[in-house]
């Protein structure tokens, strides 16, 4: 029967849980729960940090600089600065336009503050003066613009692969990668669309009297889809009709009539020369130049159309990044038989799957070397019991991070090996009391189980003080703003998760163990000759 009454919490918990049959089944439970999420977390190589904002564009035809800014810049700026969270406030006036750029302070919920930029809009739509054309509201995603996954596609050497193809086959590709789970974004790069190209010979418009409006205007109104009509006959059957697009090839387009002449209709072929190709107005091309394979000579510059991904905040960068690469062999074979080449150009989800498991792998190093250490100042056993409770603590401590929707990534694993050190100090000080109790002079006079409820007991109170103190210090560092602060954040969440967790683990395995493996050494007679 135990006589001793603990006193403080760490004394009861040892009494509780020392000789319940629950205990061990605990301890596998929370390491159990440790490893599937560490296996289940979401995998990136940094936190993805929230940034909200968005620009408002108000067209005003007409209006110079000094007017968009007086009547247009400067009263929205006012309204905006009304929502709160906002943290900065750009404006620009340009002839017939003005924006005003809003950024919210960083960890703003990007929907919310969306919400608000577009209600505060249209609520004060009535001040916009006459002749404001309607506002565009244009939120930033920059927490989605950030890729995880580039890909280059370029036309293989010996191919005649030309840029309408290329854009058509990644277009195409682009549309299948988009309904993969957690994609947020896709974009093409470098890629040049098809179209028809007018080139107006000047000379010939003079010489007909005719001018580029009218020219713009003729094929503007014949390159659009005619309305469908509906209606209903009066057996009450549902007639559609409809008109084909007109402008299907190079030959419709030359065919336009663009003016009478002296009774006779001017087609465009008369005076312009038209062309299907690529869209020549836009100059930005992306280049590629690599190696064929390893060790052989840099090939030739290729212009190439570059493929990105982006992902849904909060989801496994490992596995959307795996399902890009799988899609794209899948679909392998296909761009080969197409003369089309692609190269993975970055391939975030892979580093950041090496980084967290070297992370572990250093994790797991460092453990083993604590295990060693403490066997010289502890001993065997003694080193054993205090080993096991630094995976347990990490176990619930991932655990809990899971549970609050964390990523795992580098900075979450900085923390768990930031308070390793701080890990094993309580276990440490109940190990040892626990020491100095079987080694005290009555010590046959206690039932072991009561002399561990008193060493545990003994030490629970400067033990609870020493880590609130410990926890206290990393307090501040949640009060950090900005990016920074974000970018820091699993640092002030995970250490004093860790650090609480490890006095339950101390005060419940350290004397459930002790009693399992330990044993009252033998005392030598001192009286007797």
């Amino acid at each position: 029967m135990i006589k001793y009454q603990p006193k403080d919490f760490a004394g009861k918990l040892a009494k509780t849980f020392m000789n319940s049959p629950l205990t061990a089944l605990l301890g596998i439970s929370l390491l159990l729960l440790g490893f599937l999420s560490l296996q289940i977390m979401p995998r990136e190589e940094d936190p993805q940090i929230a940034i909200s904002g968005g620009a408002i564009i108000v067209p005003m035809p007409g209006a110079t600089p000094q007017e968009i800014e007086n009547i247009i810049v400067n009263p929205l700026e006012r309204k905006m600065r009304e929502i709160k969270g906002v943290n900065h406030i750009y404006g620009m006036a340009m002839d017939n336009v003005g924006i005003v750029n809003v950024m919210y302070k960083i960890g703003e919920r990007r929907e919310d503050a969306n919400l608000k930029m577009y209600d505060k809009v249209m609520q004060n739509m009535d001040m916009l003066p006459k002749g404001t054309m309607q506002p565009l509201i244009k939120p930033f995603d920059i927490d989605i613009d950030i890729p995880i996954v580039t890909m280059a596609f370029y036309p293989k050497s010996g191919t005649t692969v030309n840029h309408e193809k290329l854009f058509k086959i990644t277009r195409e590709l682009q549309h299948k990668l988009n309904a993969i789970d957690s994609v947020a974004k896709t974009t093409l790069k470098g890629g040049h669309k098809p179209q028809f190209n007018i080139q107006v010979d000047l000379s010939k418009l003079t010489g007909y009297h005719l001018s580029l409006g009218q020219i713009m205007q003729a094929v503007q109104s014949i390159a659009v889809d005619v309305p469908s009509v509906k209606g209903r006959t009066k057996t009450n059957e549902l007639v559609v009709f409809g008109v084909k697009n007109a402008i299907e090839s190079v030959d419709d387009v030359r065919s336009v009539i663009v003016a009478q002449y002296m009774g006779s209709p001017i087609y465009l072929k008369d005076v312009a020369t038209v062309e299907r190709s690529i869209d020549i107005q836009n100059f930005k091309s992306a280049y590629i130049i690599h190696k064929e394979k390893y060790g052989a000579e840099p090939s030739q510059l290729k212009e190439q159309v570059t493929l990105t991904v982006a992902k849904l905040a909060g989801t496994n960068a490992v596995n959307v990044a795996n399902s890009v690469t799988e899609l794209l062999e899948a679909h392998s074979d296909e761009l080969a038989k197409e003369g089309i080449g692609y190269i993975i150009t970055r391939n975030y989800g892979e580093r950041a799957n090496a980084a967290v498991n070297e992370l572990v792998h250093h994790l797991v190093l460092t453990i083993i070397i604590i295990a060693i250490m403490l066997i010289f100042f502890l001993g065997f056993k003694e080193s054993m019991i205090v080993t096991f409770t630094v995976p347990a603590i990490l176990a619930i401590t991932l655990f809990v991070a899971y549970l609050t929707d964390q990523t795992i990534n580098r900075i979450t694993l900085f923390a768990f090996l930031l308070s390793l050190g701080l890990l094993v100090d309580a276990a440490i000080i109940v190990i040892e009391n626990i020491h100095r109790h079987l080694h005290a002079h009555d010590v046959n006079d206690k039932e072991m189980d009561e002399l561990l409820i008193e060493a545990t007991d003994e030490i629970g109170a400067p033990t609870n003080i020493a880590t609130l103190a410990i926890i206290l210090t990393m307090v501040p560092m949640a009060f950090v703003g900005d990016m920074m602060g974000s970018f820091m954040q699993p640092i002030p969440y995970n250490v004093p998760v860790a650090l609480i967790a490890s006095l339950f683990i101390a005060y419940i395995f350290t004397p459930y163990l002790s009693l399992k493996l330990l044993k009252k050494p033998k005392q030598k007679n001192r009286g007797g000759h």
